[in-house]
Parts: structure tokens; sequence; C-alpha cells
């Protein structure tokens, strides 16, 4: 089985220096993505320096998609960002993850027509953080000091298909935006983000809900596509019950599409 052309969105908000990190970690794979598109929700002209910096050190094309600041606006942005993309599969994370050397080798071999993916991530202390950040090193494992659910730093294959459609499968609202994967023709087909949820919170349980009840399944990428999370204080959750409201909805109505969407930017 061939593996299909693969876009990597990384999303991004005035954070430079953990996506100079997070861009240190894609350079290091052992597979690379056909391309990399940055969703930049409004950062600033020092993370467009950091992105054009790397332009030179990729093979592959680095493209950054940026729209004015007016406050959290991640499902335009990556609405945005999966319009541009020209590849069949998309892997999206965020921009304060350290990815292990397998992530896209993990992701390509994991894919199933039919499917979504949804993986995990380790979190790191503060200090730990902290020290990566200030140092700007990548150099960090599931047995680093300040590593708090070990489990998800482990790479298992032998695991990987046993729990794929068993880890969590009763919870189809389970997932983890920072570490996704789709077929770029599914989000079309349920037009992509619901831009009616803005704020913190939601945007990709709503999608995954949409993308189930389209007859796309979701699989679980456990022991494998390992990230590393950069501890940040939490977002601010004003929009958390209006958001709640909306995906309560879309599986109250069994949605399979939403208005304000992908298709906007096609």
């Amino acid at each position: 089985m061939r593996n299909p052309s693969l876009t990597l969105i990384v999303t991004t908000y005035n954070w430079p220096e953990a996506l100079e990190l997070c861009l240190k970690s894609i350079l290091q794979q052992t597979i690379m993505p056909d391309e990399i598109i940055i969703a930049d929700d409004g950062s600033t002209e020092t993370t467009k320096n950091i992105i054009t910096q790397y332009q030179q050190q990729f093979k592959v094309p680095l493209i950054h998609v940026w729209q004015e600041d007016t406050g959290f606006q991640l499902s335009k942005i990556r609405n945005k960002a999966i319009a541009k993309a020209k590849m069949e599969y998309i892997v999206q994370i965020d921009g304060d993850l350290v990815l292990e050397k397998h992530f896209i080798a993990d992701h390509l071999s994991f894919n199933r027509t039919g499917a979504f993916v949804s993986g995990t991530r380790v979190q790191m202390s503060p200090q730990l953080s902290t020290k990566l950040v200030s140092e700007n090193k990548i150099e960090v494992s599931v047995f680093s000091k300040g590593i708090t659910n070990f489990s998800n730093g482990l790479r298992i294959p032998t695991l990987r298909e046993f729990l794929a459609e068993r880890y969590k499968s009763s919870n189809i609202m389970y997932v983890r935006g920072c570490n996704m994967a789709f077929w770029k023709a599914d989000l079309v087909k349920v037009n992509g983000y619901n831009e009616a949820i803005v704020g913190w919170g939601r945007e990709d349980s709503e999608l995954a809900v949409r993308l189930s009840n389209s007859g796309i399944k979701k699989r679980i990428l456990k022991f494998g596509a390992v990230t590393f999370h950069i501890y940040h204080p939490e977002a601010q959750r004003q929009q958390l019950n209006t958001n709640d409201a909306i995906l309560k909805n879309a599986i109250a109505n069994h949605t399979k599409t939403c208005k304000f969407g992908l298709s906007q930017y096609l």
C-alpha cells in the first residue's frame, strides 16, 4: 500500500519560541511531509521572521497562512490552511509540540480510508518546558524529568491496531485537536471546521461528531506519533457555554455539515 501525499498543518499564535522548537523537530523526521503549512491566527512579525528563516532549511514547501488577530479564531485559520493544502492526507498539530522523530512515519502507516485519526500528547512540566524553550533545544524523551503521562510517550507498534477502534471508542467526542489526521476529501465532505465556534473549545469534538455522522470512523493513535506538549497557562474560556451548545446541537440533530466552514475558501 503506497503512502498518501501528506500536508502537515501547524497552528500557532504569538509564541515564536515554541514554534521554532516545533519546526526543529519536524526537520528531524525520518519521513518528511510533502508540504508544511503554518496556520497563524494573527501573530506578529516575529513569528513571520522565524518562518522565513526556516523556509531556507526545509526541502519541502513551508507556507505561511496568516489572518488578522480578531480574537481566538482557530476554526477559521484551520479552514484557510486546509483549503491551501495540496496533498491527499492532512496531519494537524499545534505549534507548541515537539515531535518524536517517527511522528510523520507513524501517521502514514496508521492511515485508513474512511477514517480520521486522533493521537495523544505527553505533558511536560513548566520547569522542563521552560528549560527547552530557554535553551532552544528539543532533546526530550519519555524518560526526561518532568514528564507527567508516561504512557503517551511510548511507541509500541504491535498495540496500535489493537487499540485503534477500542481505546475511548464509546466517546466520539474524545479527540485531541493538537494531534489529528484526516483525508482532505473527508474534510471537504463535512465542510471542515465550524466557524460558528469561536474562542477556546469544542471545535475538534464538533468536527469529529460531523465526520462520524457522515460515516467516517474515528481511530485513536495510541503508542505512536508521540508528541511532547510545551506547558503554557490555559486559555480563557468565555465562549465555552456557547460552543458546548453548538456541539450538543450537532449530536442531537445528527449534523453532517456546517454553514460557515471550509467551502468559503475553496
